[in-house]
């Protein structure tokens, strides 16, 4: 009789040898990874102590200097005393275990299995979502590693834990940790994190704050409050949530401390050792873009070389206190900000975000995207150059209307025909709304952007009179390509870094140029901005040697701008209010041209009083047959609806103020020449002069009022 082996039991014969087969080879695995591990354990058992671990300090001070050698911000361990284990509070301690390290006391400064058990579940979780890191391990790190994330450091980790454990007790281990740890915004050790954070000693904190201490290790930088409260908070209750679990805190306490709000210091101890902290907030996220991290900058201790100038630092600081509260502008609302840089290398000079760091940290150079009235002009009239217009072409400031908007000149004043230099030094609204429809929008937009603008800008008409919000930081870079014969460079802010060994690990190359514009157009807007300062809008920035500049101011004075420069250096200053709301009688020319002078007065004096190496342009006299034409609203209203009637409108206009517009004498002005830097020089061949033959830029027609226009969404403020 025979016995037939059906398909089914030939299956399940084969699936037994394949478990046979899997369950073999990961006993196998197993046996050999915990072999491994014992081996490895027993290596680490036979290592030898480490002698004189209780007086070694850690080399964890790392500095920012100026150019000029000043000390501008420390990092360090040592800025608040040392405490001993008994001073800190047992729920801080518990606090810290319960987050970093829960068996810390039951182990010989590494868990192999800990360590096993993570990387499964970080496998299985395809991220990281467990650490294994001892508190031993950490104290490792801190007194002699790097944080570079390897397996090769994490052996090294693994040995030293194991010495120091032979070295010294557990609390001896846990006090030098409580002592060394960085947690974020300057504070190493929990006592120095209590006074920044909160003004207190130690002993004085709550549990809700003990809490928030205890949960900053694993990424200072992130959870740090200053940074972000609302994360901070997320952390600080995670800790409560696991000392809760592990009963060190009851639930009544756990819920009291959960619902604490989190009150910060208001004047933290950190920034008196930051003498330039929204400078060094830049220069943090400039060696994030290199590659550096919050740990590796403060722990790593570096000597980091920046571009600041220390007294043109100074000179910024001073300029924003003295001119704030000299026109009463004291509130905690209002606000000035600086940003000047060298346009031919481009390092940064001086950079101040605000009025008062240790009020607000909010960056006002590279975060506040706000409007600048006239200070938009420049780039309107430098796209009208590029078409071939030059400074003394003529141009109607007489009232104008392109569709439904109307813009009108500050106390409507108007003055007839007058040359384009003449338009730009007293800040004309109407001369600039004609040309930007003479222009054209894109070739405007196009030009901004190319000079460093990278905001968006609206595609309307109105922006010839800044209606469009922009970064200071980047209005003043594409300042700076006036200043640089029509190159834009890229500013930067950290020269060098150098390790605590001597070796220096980075060196910034030649800042990034590039070529955007003619350097006859910036001769050209040189000339005509020169005039702002001499008789226009701008005098009271006159710093006795020659500039260029041009004022910015909005409806109703909510913002105030004023940007400038010579031929090495560009600064340009923004005051106004953070909500928003009006300055009073505030305008370019008053406070940010004080600002602006006395922080120029300083930054320019290496260059002494060179003038720029443009080729010549010469502004023509003007004689004016009239005075200053002002029409009354009544008789400007007349001329618009005179117009509208000729082009069968019938909708009501928009009548628009911009306050930089001024009412200057214009009648017999003294040419204005822009010149080589030496008689010498003038005395060569005669270089090429910017001049075409006059144009009369009349009042654009429009062939269709009723058709429909780009929005215009922002049309006050000027």
């Amino acid at each position: 009789m025979y016995n037939f082996i059906v398909p089914k039991q030939i299956k399940k014969a084969k699936n037994q040898k394949l478990r046979s087969t899997i369950a073999y080879l990961v006993s196998a695995g197993i046996a050999i990874f915990v072999a491994g591990l014992v081996a490895f354990k027993m290596y680490l058992f036979t290592l030898p102590p480490i002698h004189n671990l209780e007086e070694f300090r850690p080399n964890i001070i790392t500095k920012f200097y100026s150019s000029d050698g000043e000390i501008i911000k420390t990092f360090t361990a040592y800025t608040f005393k040392k405490i001993e284990l008994d001073e800190i509070p047992s729920t801080l301690i518990q606090a810290v275990i319960a987050t970093e390290d829960k068996n810390f006391y039951h182990h010989d400064g590494y868990d192999l299995f800990g360590l096993a058990r993570s990387i499964v579940a970080n496998v299985m979780a395809g991220r990281v979502v467990q650490g294994a890191s001892t508190i031993t391990q950490q104290l490792s790190r801190i007194l002699f590693l790097s944080n570079e994330k390897t397996f090769n450091r994490k052996i090294k980790e693994f040995v030293i834990a194991a010495r120091i454990e032979k070295t010294i007790s557990k609390d001896k281990i846990l006090e030098m940790y409580l002592n060394n740890v960085y947690l974020g915004s300057g504070a190493y050790g929990v006592e120095g994190a209590a006074q920044i954070y909160f003004n207190k000693h130690i002993n004085e904190l709550s549990l809700a704050e003990i809490a928030l201490i205890a949960g900053l290790p694993q990424a200072p930088s992130v959870y740090s409050p200053f940074n972000d409260i609302k994360k901070a908070q997320q952390r600080r209750n995670q800790v409560l949530k696991r000392m809760y679990k592990m009963r060190y805190i009851t639930k009544d306490q756990y819920k009291a401390a959960r619902n604490e709000k989190i009150k910060l210091s208001s004047l933290p101890q950190l920034y008196t050792f930051n003498k330039a902290p929204y400078f060094c907030d830049y220069v943090m996220n400039e060696l994030e873009r290199l590659g550096f991290d919050e740990t590796d900058i403060s722990q790593g201790g570096y000597k980091i070389v920046t571009t600041l100038d220390y007294k043109t630092q100074m000179a910024t600081n001073e300029a924003i206190a003295k001119n704030m509260d000299g026109w009463g502008l004291k509130g905690d609302n209002q606000q000035a900000a600086v940003f000047s840089f060298n346009t031919n290398d481009g390092r940064i000079l001086a950079y101040a975000g605000g009025k008062d760091y240790t009020k607000s940290q909010f960056d006002r150079v590279t975060q506040a995207i706000r409007p600048i009235g006239s200070a938009f002009k420049p780039f309107v009239y430098a796209a009208a150059i590029e078409k071939g217009l030059t400074p003394n072409d003529m141009i109607q400031d007489m009232p104008v209307k392109i569709g439904n908007w109307a813009p009108k000149n500050y106390g409507y004043k108007y003055r007839g025909e007058i040359p384009l230099y003449t338009a730009l030094m007293v800040s004309s609204n109407v001369c600039a709304a004609r040309l930007i429809e003479y222009v054209g929008i894109r070739p405007v937009i196009q030009l901004a952007r190319v000079m460093g603008i990278t905001t968006p800008l609206e595609y309307d008409y109105t922006i010839a009179l800044g209606s469009n919000g922009v970064k200071l930081f980047e209005i003043t870079r594409a300042y700076g390509v006036f200043s640089n014969g029509g190159y834009k460079v890229e500013p930067y802010a950290v020269e060098s870094i150098e390790t605590s060994r001597g070796k220096i690990i980075y060196t910034a190359s030649k800042a990034k140029s590039t070529k955007v514009m003619a350097i006859e157009t910036a001769a050209a807007m040189t000339a005509m901005l020169k005039t702002v300062i001499q008789s226009g809008t701008g005098v009271a920035a006159n710093i006795g040697k020659p500039a260029a500049a041009k004022t910015g101011t909005t409806d109703d004075s909510k913002d105030a701008t004023f940007f400038g420069y010579t031929p090495e250096i560009v600064t340009g200053v923004w005051v106004g209010n953070d909500d928003n709301t009006k300055m009073g009688n505030l305008t370019g020319g008053t406070v940010p041209a004080l600002i602006w002078k006395d922080v120029m007065k300083v930054a320019t004096e290496p260059y002494g009083s060179n003038d720029f190496d443009y080729p010549e342009v010469k502004l023509k006299p003007f004689h004016a047959k009239m005075a200053p034409v002002i029409i009354s609203p009544e008789n400007a209203q007349k001329t618009f609806d005179k117009e509208e009637a000729e082009n069968n409108k019938s909708e009501n206009t928009t009548v628009e103020n911009n306050n930089d517009d001024v009412n200057v004498e214009i009648e017999t002005p003294e040419p204005v020449v822009e010149t080589k830097k030496s008689k010498a020089e003038n005395k060569k061949a005669a270089p090429p002069k910017v001049e075409v033959k006059p144009v009369k830029i009349e009042a654009p027609k429009v062939e269709n009022q009723n058709a429909k226009l780009a929005p215009i969404p922002m049309a006050k403020p000027f």
